[in-house]
């Protein structure tokens, strides 16, 4: 189902933005009519996602850098606003994951994950910031989860990292509300992406995700593409420095599976961490 936002013409870059979420929130923007930066670390896929874009009648343009590189994200920014315009929206949306018992996690890992979802997320909504509240005007949307909220047994790394999204979020919500600048996090459960395909084992996706979902499925990307729009729209304008659950129900309940050993990896559970 396709909805109107209100977002045409605009200007609104997503990172992350060649595949999952990100892409689907480049889709739906692009039905809206917003004009589209496509920042991905995979420079082929945002050139072919921009090539899509540009296909279908849409304005966008790929960049790729790695959002950990502060000196690569400033001159991505400064190119995009000097190619596209001013830019009025951001969906922080790349991220990775990687999975280890607590015990057996490595600083490599430890750094990757924190990395890319927490410090290159604060350096890429930090560039837009500058930018935005110099203007007084812009709307900004980080990714969270609800493993910014509780944990998973397996995802240390990850959850530290979501949860600090969630207060990095707050205190700019506090710091730039006073400029005209929105920030807000949305907070996806297991969503349908290749990334989840890819890493949980599907007896995990069945049994465990969609059974203690209330909602009873996994979550869509473009479901979670369609919460994005809403927070860069107007429709939100009196919305800032919030956590906007998108996971069917899942925050509303506390129990897990096998007294917390479900490590919910693909690769734990062919290296024999646990069993299903």
């Amino acid at each position: 189902m396709t909805y109107a936002f209100g977002l045409n013409g605009r200007n609104v870059m997503v990172t992350g933005g060649a595949s999952g979420i990100g892409w689907c929130c480049v889709e739906a923007l692009t039905r809206d009519g917003a004009n589209v930066v496509i920042v991905d670390i995979n420079a082929e896929g945002a050139e072919k996602a921009a090539e899509t874009v540009r296909a279908r009648g849409g304005r966008a343009l790929a960049l790729s850098f790695d959002v950990r590189d502060t000196a690569a994200t400033e001159e991505a920014f400064s190119r995009a606003e000097a190619e596209m315009g001013p830019l009025d929206g951001l969906v922080a949306a790349a991220g990775i994951a990687r999975s280890a018992p607590a015990t057996e996690v490595t600083s490599d890992l430890w750094e990757a994950v924190i990395g890319v979802n927490l410090t290159g997320l604060f350096y890429t909504v930090q560039a837009a910031g500058r930018r935005m509240v110099a203007r007084g005007r812009g709307s900004i949307v980080t990714i969270g989860s609800t493993s910014s909220i509780g944990g998973q047994a397996g995802r240390a790394a990850y959850c530290a990292a979501k949860a600090g999204v969630v207060g990095l979020t707050k205190d700019l919500a506090i710091e730039w509300g006073s400029y005209g600048v929105r920030i807000n996090a949305v907070g996806p459960s297991v969503t349908d992406t290749p990334m989840v395909r890819n890493g949980l084992p599907e007896k995990f996706l069945t049994d465990v995700v969609a059974e203690r979902t209330p909602l009873g499925r996994l979550g869509m990307p473009e479901e979670v593409a369609n919460t994005c729009l809403f927070l860069l729209s107007d429709l939100s304008s009196y919305i800032t420095g919030t956590l906007l659950m998108v996971d069917g129900g899942v925050s509303s309940g506390f129990f897990t599976a096998q007294n917390g050993r479900d490590l919910s990896s693909k690769a734990m559970l062919a290296a024999g961490k646990y069993k299903e």
